[in-house]
């Protein structure tokens, strides 16, 4: 379901102007172009998708395509070539042009799985990505690098267009908070406009997320 449209009204679902609160089902795709949205997963996950991005949605995994996105809460990903699977967690995925994928896990873990046609490469061993960790992908699923994150990296995600302006908090967000809190010093999640102050420390606008 849609929960915000930010930037205009430039988010799609199957090319056709989408509206908040307007669901959409696989196999159909969410597309933006200069505007920024939050969805909500049948899971109670969220993702936030960048401008430019475009997802399509399955059974068992969105597949971005290209663009970026946020993930918040159980909600698995897929690029054409590798499968991200989670139990609860917050991560970031880009893919650009060429399809090369990059994987930021803030919280959590993820465990990537190389695919072939679609399904996992019985040649190829999963990779775990841990809380902090940076992952790179070839267009064809192999691991170019796996670097830690850097304070100044989630900085910079949490100032940039995948946090800014929007107005509901991410389910996962008591974890996310909790763990930069713990793990990297200085670094403070931003808050939402018109929201209340948890002592947890993250902004709260009228009811509690589930937490995974």
């Amino acid at each position: 379901m849609v929960q915000e449209i930010l930037d205009g009204k430039e988010l799609y679902i199957d090319q056709q102007q989408a509206r908040v609160k307007q669901r959409a089902a696989a196999p159909q795709a969410i597309s933006t172009r200069n505007s920024r949205g939050q969805l909500q997963f049948q899971n109670g996950a969220v993702g936030r998708i960048n401008r430019l991005s475009r997802l399509q949605l399955g059974a068992a995994c969105f597949q971005l395509d290209r663009g970026q996105i946020l993930v918040s809460g159980p909600q698995a990903g897929c690029t054409r070539s590798a499968r991200m699977s989670v139990r609860g967690t917050n991560y970031v995925l880009e893919v650009d042009e060429q399809g090369a994928a990059e994987l930021s896990v803030l919280e959590g873990t993820v465990e990537v799985t190389p695919l072939q046609d679609g399904e996992p490469d019985p040649q190829a061993s999963p990779v775990t990505v841990a809380a902090g960790q940076r992952l790179q992908l070839s267009p064809e699923g192999v691991v170019i690098t796996l670097l830690q994150l850097a304070a100044g990296d989630y900085t910079s995600i949490l100032n940039g267009p995948l946090f800014e302006g929007f107005r509901l908090p991410l389910p996962a967000m008591g974890a996310l908070d909790t763990y930069i809190r713990a793990n990297v010093p200085g670094v403070r999640i931003p808050s939402v406009p018109g929201g209340s102050r948890l002592p947890g420390g993250y902004p709260l606008p009228g009811f509690i997320p589930r937490l995974f």
